[in-house]
């Protein structure tokens, strides 16, 4: 790490726009940010993008970096917001689908590089299941088949299919719900940790 004199000199470029400086910040810091956003996170994707968007703050408000007097406090809680905030928006859209589980209708596909994550949640919990309950579960989810129409492919009977799609949902939903509670612990703990 750099100094202290050295430091203020660099946030004291940093602030008046020098790129070479921040360039410089940003390799400083960025291991030390990433290693603490991954413990937050368990997600490379996510903790990149955090990364970024903290980085990004900063450059936006770059002025202000002259009144910091300690940036390693400064970028955690500044880094400790954009995880909160991102981990809040994991929370929704795993909400979202658990409303989806029990409405397919409602369920519009929208896939994108900021919902990846979101989305690898999802499917880690379908691949948990069983194996002829996750067959019946995308069959109906994804490729929007009828129970009869899923029964006729597989062999099975309706009530069967009924049956697997049930408790498929249950657990799916369950395993969301435990990746939720896991998420708001770490709100909870990060938010005291630097407080």
């Amino acid at each position: 790490m750099l100094n202290f004199h050295k430091e203020s000199e660099l946030l004291q470029n940093v602030s008046t726009g020098s790129s070479k400086a921040f360039r410089s910040l940003y390799f400083q810091w960025e291991p030390t940010l990433s290693s603490f956003i991954f413990q937050i996170t368990k997600s490379k994707e996510l903790t990149s993008e955090i990364v970024q968007d903290v980085f990004l703050k900063i450059w936006m408000t770059r002025e202000s970096l002259q009144e910091v007097k300690n940036f390693k406090a400064y970028l955690y809680v500044v880094s400790k917001n954009q995880a909160i905030n991102a981990l809040k928006k994991s929370i929704v859209e795993l909400e979202k689908f658990k409303i989806f589980a029990d409405n397919p209708h409602l369920y519009e596909e929208e896939v994108d590089e900021k919902k990846e994550y979101q989305y690898s949640l999802i499917d880690e919990a379908i691949d948990q299941l069983p194996a002829r309950q996750k067959e019946v579960f995308l069959l109906h989810r994804y490729e929007r088949m009828t129970y009869q129409e899923i029964a006729d492919r597989l062999g099975i009977g309706k009530e069967s299919v009924k049956s697997h799609l049930s408790i498929g949902i249950k657990a799916v939903k369950s395993n969301l719900q435990s990746k939720i509670s896991l998420i708001l612990l770490f709100i909870d703990i990060i938010s005291k940790r630097i407080d």
